[in-house]
This record gives C-alpha cells, sequence and structure tokens, in this order.
C-alpha cells in the first residue's frame, strides 16, 4: 500500500476518478429522484490531509502519447495503467441513496423563509433538517405532498375563465334556439289557421257542388228537351237551305228562259232576286250599320266591277252524291287479312299524304322533301315528279276529273297542278303560317284550304283569290274536307272541335264536341251517313253526320292518330298510328285489326277503289303496298 501510494498519480487518473465520482453522484441522484426524496450533504474540505506526506508532482510530459522516437516501452506501461484505471472505476460501488426531502416542501419553507427575511431561520432549519434525515429521526414520506397553491389557482382559474366563455356560448345558443322556438310556433299558428280556413272553403265548396248537382238534375229534362228542340230546327234549317237552294235554281233558269224569250218579244221582265237573309234586311239600322253597309256595298260593287266576269258561283241544282244510295252492306264483304306486299322508296323525308286517282290505278304521295310524285301501280314507277314549293308538303287532293291537282305546303301557299302538263298553273297565297290539307269542290272551280293561322280559307279557281274566309276556331286549323256533292265543309282543329260550314256564306253550321286532345284528321264516309275523326291520344270516333251526334268512341292510344280512311265500302276504317300500326276497324262488329310493318311512324293510310289493297306511308320516306 505503501509503495503504491508513493507512486506518482497521473493526472489522466486523477481526472477519471472525478468523473467517476461525478457519474456516481449522478446516479445517486437519479436514483434519489426515482424514489422521489432529495437531500443536501455538508461537506468540509481540508486545505492540507493529516499526514505530512509529501507527493512529488508528476511533469505533464508523461500525460501525453510519446511520439515516435519515444521508448516503447514507456507507451507499453501507460496503456497498462489505463487499463488498471478503467478496472478501478468499473469496480466502484454506489452507496444507496437516502431518502430527501420532497421539493415541495423544501419550495415552500425556503420561500417563505426569505419572503420573511428570516435567513438564520433557514440555516438552522436547513442544518437540522438534514441532520434529522439523515439520522433516520424523521421520515419524510409520512409527512405527504403539500400542494402547490399558486399553480392550482392559476389552473382553477383558467378553468373558470373556460367555463365561463362556455356558459356564455350556452347562453347565445338558448337565445337563438328561444327565437326559433318561437318563430316556429307562430309559423306553425299561422299554417294551423291557413289549414282551418282551407278546410272550411273545402266544405263550402263540396255543399255548393251538391247543390249545383241537384240543381242540374232539375235541369237536366228541360235541357233534354230544348237539345231535342235544337235538333229538330237544325233539320228544318237545313232542309229549308235545301229548298231555297232549288228555288233560286229554278229561277234562274225561268230568269234565262224569259232571256231567250226577249229575243223575240220585247216584253219588260223584271229581275227576280230572292233574299236568303229577308228578316235581317227588313230589320231596322242605325247610321253606323247604315254607314259601313254603304261603304260595303261601294267595295262589294268595285270588287264586282273587276272579277264579275271571273267569278264563280256555288252550284245550287246540286244533283245527289251518287255514292249516296249505291253502295250496300253485303255487296263487299270487308277485308281484313292485308298482308305487307311491298315497299316502296320514294322520299328522303317522311311522307306526309297519300292520295288515289278518282279513276285510275295511280297514287300521288307528298313528302318532307318538298316534292310531290305520282307514282304508277302495281310497280310503282314515278311517272311524273312536282317541283315549286319552298317548304315541306303536308297535303294534296285530286281534282273530280283527275286531271288537276291541288297541294299544300309549309310555305303558307296551296298549288294548283296540271297534270297533262306537269307544271304549276296557279298559286294562292294568304295564309299566314303553314297550311294543313287543302280540299277540292266538286264542281272543280273552289279549293278550301286550313292553316295553322286558326282559319281556313275557300279560293276561287276561276278569279284566282280569295273568296271567303271562315273565322271561329280558336287553334290550328289541321284538316279541312267538303263534302262531296254539295256546299259543305267539315273543319278539325287543335282546340279539340269539329266545325261544319257552309260554303257559300262562310258561316259555321255546327260543332261537334268531344274530343279531349287536338283532332289530327277528319273524314267523311263514303256514303255520306257518317264522320270520322281522331285525336293526338290515339282516339278515334265516329259521328252520325244526319243527325250531328256520337255514334262511339275507339282508343287505340297512347299513341297519336295521324290520319282515318274509309275503304269503298264503308264499313272498314283504317288509322295511321305514330307507333307504326294501322288499325283495321269493323265498324259491323267492333273488331280491331292490326297491321304491322312500319319500322317507324306511319302518316297516311288510303284503301284502292276494289278495296283490295291498302297503301300507307311512314316517317322513314317509304310507301307500303298490303294485298
Amino acid at each position: 500500500m505503501a509503495a503504491q501510494r508513493a507512486m506518482p498519480a497521473s493526472p489522466l487518473r486523477v481526472l477519471e476518478e472525478a468523473l467517476g465520482s461525478l457519474t456516481a453522484a449522478g446516479d445517486a441522484e437519479e436514483a434519489v429522484t426515482a424514489e422521489g426524496a432529495y437531500y443536501l450533504e455538508q461537506v468540509t474540505i481540508t486545505e492540507a490531509s493529516e499526514d505530512d506526506y509529501e507527493y512529488e508532482e508528476i511533469p505533464d510530459d508523461n500525460f501525453s502519447i510519446p511520439e515516435g522516437e519515444e521508448d516503447l516501452v514507456k507507451a507499453f506501461q501507460m496503456v497498462q495503467e489505463q487499463a488498471i484505471d478503467t478496472q478501478l472505476l468499473e469496480q466502484k460501488t454506489v452507496l444507496p441513496s437516502k431518502p430527501a426531502v420532497p421539493e415541495v416542501i423544501e419550495d415552500f419553507l425556503c420561500n417563505f423563509l426569505i419572503k420573511m427575511g428570516m435567513t438564520r431561520t433557514l440555516e438552522c432549519f436547513q442544518s437540522e433538517w438534514y441532520e434529522l434525515v439523515q439520522k433516520g429521526v424523521t421520515e419524510v414520506r409520512d409527512a405527504g405532498n403539500v400542494p402547490d397553491v399558486y399553480t392550482q389557482n392559476m389552473l382553477l382559474e383558467n378553468e373558470n375563465k373556460n367555463l365561463k366563455k362556455d356558459l356564455k356560448n350556452y347562453k347565445q345558443a338558448a337565445d337563438k334556439a328561444r327565437e326559433d322556438l318561437l318563430k316556429s310556433q307562430k309559423e306553425r299558428d299561422f299554417h294551423r289557421m291557413h289549414h282551418k280556413r282551407i278546410v272550411q272553403e273545402k266544405n263550402k265548396l263540396i255543399n255548393d257542388l251538391k247543390g249545383l248537382k241537384l240543381h242540374y238534375a232539375s235541369y237536366e229534362p228541360t235541357m233534354r228537351v230544348l237539345h231535342e228542340k235544337h235538333h229538330t230546327l237544325l233539320k228544318q234549317k237545313m232542309l229549308t237551305s235545301l229548298e231555297r237552294d232549288r228555288a233560286v235554281g229554278q229561277i234562274s233558269g225561268l230568269q234565262a228562259t224569259l232571256k231567250h224569250l226577249e229575243i223575240g218579244h220585247s216584253c219588260h221582265v223584271p229581275n227576280i232576286r230572292v233574299a236568303p237573309n229577308f228578316e235581317r234586311e227588313n230589320a231596322p239600322e242605325g247610321p253606323t250599320q247604315k254607314s259601313l253597309r254603304e261603304a260595303r256595298e261601294q267595295n262589294k260593287s268595285k270588287a264586282r266591277m273587276k272579277d264579275n266576269l271571273k267569278d264563280s258561283e256555288f252550284p245550287t241544282d246540286i244533283q245527289p252524291h251518287p255514292n249516296l244510295y249505291l253502295y250496300k252492306e253485303n255487296i263487299c264483304p270487308a277485308k281484313f287479312d292485308y298482308k305487307l306486299n311491298n315497299i316502296f322508296r320514294l322520299h328522303e323525308l317522311p311522307v306526309s299524304c297519300i292520295v288515289m286517282h278518282p279513276r285510275k290505278d295511280i297514287l300521288v304521295t307528298c313528302g318532307e322533301d318538298h316534292l310531290w310524285k305520282m307514282v304508277g301501280l302495281p310497280k310503282g314507277n314515278v311517272l311524273l315528279t312536282g317541283f315549286g314549293h319552298t317548304d315541306w308538303l303536308s297535303g294534296c287532293c285530286f281534282h273530280f276529273s283527275g286531271n288537276k291537282l291541288a297541294t299544300s305546303s309549309g310555305d303558307c301557299t296551296v298549288k294548283l297542278w296540271d297534270l297533262s302538263k306537269g307544271s304549276c298553273i296557279l298559286t294562292f297565297e294568304g295564309h299566314n303560317h303553314a297550311v294543313w290539307s287543302c280540299s277540292w269542290h266538286s264542281c272543280g272551280d273552289f279549293v278550301a284550304s286550313s292553316s295553322l293561322d286558326t282559319t281556313s280559307k275557300i279560293w276561287d279557281v276561276n278569279s284566282e283569290r280569295c273568296r271567303c274566309t271562315l273565322y271561329g276556331h280558336t287553334d290550328s286549323v289541321n284538316t279541312i274536307e267538303f263534302f262531296p256533292c254539295s256546299n259543305t265543309l267539315l273543319t278539325g282543329s287543335a282546340d279539340k272541335t269539329l266545325s261544319i260550314w257552309d260554303a257559300r256564306t262562310g258561316k259555321c253550321e255546327h260543332s261537334l264536341y268531344g274530343h279531349m286532345h287536338s283532332i289530327n284528321d277528319a273524314t267523311f264516309a263514303p256514303r255520306g251517313h257518317m264522320i270520322a275523326s281522331c285525336d293526338a291520344c290515339g282516339v278515334t270516333k265516329l259521328w252520325d253526320f244526319r243527325k250531328l251526334l256520337p255514334i262511339v268512341s275507339i282508343d287505340v292510344g297512347p299513341s297519336p292518330g295521324n290520319e282515318v280512311n274509309f275503304d269503298s265500302s264503308g264499313r272498314v276504317l283504317a288509322q295511321a298510328s305514330c307507333n307504326g300500326v294501322i288499325h283495321l276497324l269493323d265498324l259491323k262488329s267492333g273488331k280491331i285489326h292490326k297491321l304491322m310493318g312500319h319500322e317507324s311512324e306511319a302518316h297516311t293510310v288510303v284503301f284502292s277503289h276494289d278495296g283490295e289493297s291498302l297503301f300507307s306511308g311512314g316517317s322513314d320516306g317509304t310507301v307500303r303496298t298490303w294485298s
């Protein structure tokens, strides 16, 4: 031991021992911290040790690693000393930690004594306190933890602020909810009051409706009687008009005879004039009506001076319709077993109308490609093509002689064509919108047309002007047709009504109500006793033309019906539908037969004269033959 103590200690070893003591103190401090006890220890360091042994100083040259020129033995000895020092540091033991004073208690007491200026008491407390702790007389762990009042107060104040802020928000939310509740209650009361009022009005309307039903039931017999009287008077009126026409014809014949007699005899014969409305002429008129009548008569006189020689007269001695008693029900049996025979592609755009020649096996088709074509049957060869319209063609009609053709178009015009020359001979202009249909009078001097402008017009072929405009419909007039060998005109309109007009006066004689949708087409039966019409919802109606009453209603919808036509016997009615189906209605049995063959919409349908064939046109520009 003496030899070892006498050995001079190297500075490196001294530094390592100090580092080891600090590390041990740190470990002890960590252990105490882990246990939750801290203490202060008073250490007195003397300037000189008890023994008088003098240690010799070690020069600093030995601390550094010798250079290459020094002896290798010294370097080896230094490495061994470092290894021994390392082993000694590893074998150093750590004293067990002692319980220390909690930081909270120590800080509290020290801060209190410092604040009060009791420095001596603080020194005495620290010396006595730690002396007792070292001796183990006082157990610090049993004392418990002293709360930090200031920290707790700050936490409580922050929590109190947060709670006050939340309370304020909750109050605002409660106030808003209260306002919304009051608003909802007011709205509820308003709607409840409104509902009560509506219920009262509904009950009142129900009571009024019951009263009106009873009132209507009481008037229904009277209305039935008045309706019968109306039909009786209408029949008498028609008979009177016919008798008047005959009388006018007889008078015109007598006048012609008298004119011939005047050549041989110089006798004066006064002109005979028949006044159809003598009651109106004898009625008193005011100055305004008189001036209007005089101005009207002046205009008429001027027009007569210009066109008196050209204006045509409506025939008065019309012979009865030749087909009226020609066809019997059992002469020509109805046919329904038609099959698709041929397809002719004649137009590039949809086919809008097909009509048969009155005497020959020829048909004319109109298309939306601005053309009409005359086609020979049964081969389907095109005989003639008509150019001239600037817009789509909507309809066409043959003159009864078969030498002329009338066409209507979307360019607001009606054109007359001479088929022997293949050219347009006359154009009527006067409609404001597209012309939907046209019809030729049996005498051949008049053409009627219907238009989208809610009017119909009667054109004079000889004077080349509009003789009359028919006003009365409130929507587009989609179809028009003359009753054969008469001056009666039939129109169908989008206002859901059919109207019967007197072409001579331009007045509506009767209207037929019953359709619930726009009427697309209407036509007369060959015998003239019936009218067929179809509307935009696929409903077809039959009307008794003699009684002017509906007969039956057939619904083949919901696809619209575009056109209806009778066969030559008048027993079969064909309807072209927008779903591509041709419906054949047996008027005797009421059965409906369907012809399926069109790939798209069917726009028009017509029978041949012998009833052996059926022709239909579609939106694909083709004409299909059924036989």
